[in-house]
């Protein structure tokens, strides 16, 4: 029964690490990524989309993505979606067929402003994998009446080791995205 919540709360720890790589990836550094356009949605005939799924994504140049849409209907609504993505600082520019988006040149306070917000991402990760291993705390708490407290505490210990892992793993990633981001 043990095994079982750990086993739970490991995996569920392994999804947040995750997701904060994958948010880090949104947060740009000097070249043109189609991974900070991940989380832009468009509004596509009233529902909000996914980018990727309306259009295709390339980076002919370091510092230009080129968005061709797949129904070129959706060109002004996905230009609108770009420009309004908070923390990208892109313009894009639209010719009727696609949409070319010039990344500007990250300035030293805008680096360190990104760093910021990358950290700021960091600690809220810290906080949802310290969330999952209070839940799995009150799940062993409730087995105290099955088992015996030495097993308890046993299980308390290996999930104590489990969260501080994953949490080592949140600032190894935020580590590898700071100097990403300082790099000139």
């Amino acid at each position: 029964m043990i095994t079982d919540v750990l086993a739970d709360a490991a995996t569920r720890m392994d999804r947040a690490v995750e997701a904060a790589k994958d948010d880090f990836s949104t947060v740009r550094t000097g070249r043109a990524n189609p991974q900070l356009f991940q989380k832009v949605l468009v509004d596509y005939y009233g529902s909000p989309t996914p980018l990727a799924q309306l259009a295709s994504l390339n980076t002919p140049e370091a510092r230009t993505i080129v968005v061709t849409p797949y129904d070129k209907s959706a060109l002004k609504a996905i230009e609108q979606a770009i420009r309004d993505m908070p923390n990208l600082g892109a313009n894009p520019t639209n010719d009727g067929n696609l949409i070319r988006v010039t990344m500007p040149e990250l300035t030293a306070e805008r680096r360190k402003e990104f760093v910021k917000l990358v950290r700021s991402k960091g600690e809220d990760a810290k906080v949802h994998v310290r969330g999952i291993r209070r839940k799995a705390k009150d799940d062993l708490d409730a087995l105290k009446s099955d088992i015996g407290e030495d097993e308890i505490a046993r299980g308390e210990k290996e999930l104590d080791a489990l969260t501080r892992t994953h949490v080592d793993l949140i600032d190894e990633a935020l580590k590898r995205k700071e100097v990403e981001l300082l790099e000139v």
